[in-house]
């Protein structure tokens, strides 16, 4: 049996960032993971550039059945902090828009980070190495397919049920609920959501339009894409981790607007048609396809200031129910995860069970799109590395 000053399983981007952190702190440390190569889903992300942070982040952009427990980690280990990591690489990146920062080369730049800097601090990795059992002796042993390693300190950094062919599994899962900690239900999130057939908007497929999308309660304004299954874009992908089955989603397709009074301003400015307004503001399949479940087109004149003022409604305030996600096949994250009631907000260790600690999607905090999550994966291990 190998023994070490902690064992994280899991290398993925809070892992590897774990690891790193103790490390550097002459912790003994080795990464045990499943897969024959690191960091599969950093390879992936951001359309392979990876969205490695987002400047803007704060515990206003996660979410969890305890909404203030990100704080203290973020606060600790904040996007300039990785930002400085990234530049002392000399990597080159760019903020794509609203502070969503990409490597401006490939993602794999951000691999050899996390390997480079384990290898500087010292940190064995083993990989193609299958997890088969942990117990609590004297310290935590963890049985794998390479033999057993022991250490006083465990990190779970096994991640979510989201993109099964990177290897996703339960097992982190499965290790909390073993040692006590309870696990919040999980659902796919950042996902596409589908629509019934009756909606009829496969027609439209490929069609984008800026717009408001709200669930849950939470709004976000960005473009929406029409899949020949249902509902795509980064405003729909937002509204996913807030959306529940059987509720519908609200779209605003007039996002510049303040009232409803787009049809009656436009008549009095002398205005024909109402597809002659729309042709202003949404795409020429969309606003043919909603003229056509809505009377059709007619001159502006020929219809009422309330007929006018409920058209303009309508297209504010679209009311659909999807039929359900995408699931996890295509979900950016999990949802949910293990109930962060069980941890302590400082270092992520579970109450049950001293010396046990998770960390990243693993954990019921759930980032919005655009680089949050690599932020909590980075803060969370910071924080519990610094603990090690």
């Amino acid at each position: 049996m190998r023994s070490f000053d902690a064992l994280i399983i899991g290398g993925g981007a809070a892992g590897l960032w774990c690891a790193i952190t103790a490390g550097r702190r002459g912790r003994r440390v080795a990464v045990l993971d499943h897969a024959a190569r690191l960091g599969r889903k950093i390879l992936i992300s951001g359309g392979g550039r990876c969205n490695f942070t987002n400047l803007h982040a704060g515990p206003a952009n996660y979410l969890s059945a305890n909404p203030h427990f990100c704080t203290s980690a973020l606060a600790r280990y904040r996007p300039e902090d990785f930002l400085r990591e990234v530049e002392s690489h000399g990597i080159a990146y760019h903020e794509k828009k609203l502070g969503q920062l990409f490597c401006d080369g490939s993602a794999k730049q951000i691999v050899d980070l996390l390997v480079g800097e384990c290898a500087a601090a010292g940190v064995e990795i083993q990989t193609s190495c299958r997890v088969d059992g942990v117990v609590r002796q004297d310290a935590f042993v963890v049985s794998t397919s390479a033999g057993d390693f022991s250490a006083a300190r465990l990190v779970i950094a096994t991640g979510g049920l989201s993109v099964p062919p990177t290897g996703a599994s339960d097992l982190g899962y499965r290790i909390a609920r073993q040692f006590g900690a309870a696990v919040v239900e999980t659902a796919p999130a950042l996902v596409p959501l589908t629509l019934p057939a009756a909606a009829g908007l496969a027609e439209l497929s490929g069609l984008s339009a800026d717009s408001v999308v709200t669930a849950g309660g939470q709004s976000f304004r960005e473009n929406i894409l029409i899949t020949h299954r249902g509902l795509s874009g980064p405003a729909i992908l937002q509204a996913s981790s807030y959306w529940r089955p059987g509720e519908a989603l609200e779209i605003d397709l007039l996002p510049e607007q303040d009232d409803a009074g787009l049809f009656t301003r436009a008549r009095a400015a002398g205005a024909g048609t109402l597809s002659s307004v729309l042709a202003e503001r949404l795409p020429k399949r969309l606003a043919q396809w909603w003229l056509a479940g809505h009377g059709g087109d007619r001159p502006l004149q020929a219809l009422s200031a309330h007929a006018l003022t409920a058209a303009a409604e309508e297209l504010r305030r679209w009311r659909v129910v999807p039929a359900g996600s995408e699931g996890y096949r295509t979900a950016e994250v999990t949802r949910g995860g293990v109930d962060t009631r069980g941890l302590s907000s400082k270092d992520l260790e579970a109450r049950a069970q001293p010396g046990l600690h998770f960390i990243g999607e693993v954990v019921d905090v759930t980032g919005w799109l655009g680089g949050f999550n690599f932020q909590w994966a980075w803060a969370s291990g910071h924080a519990a590395g610094q603990a090690l």
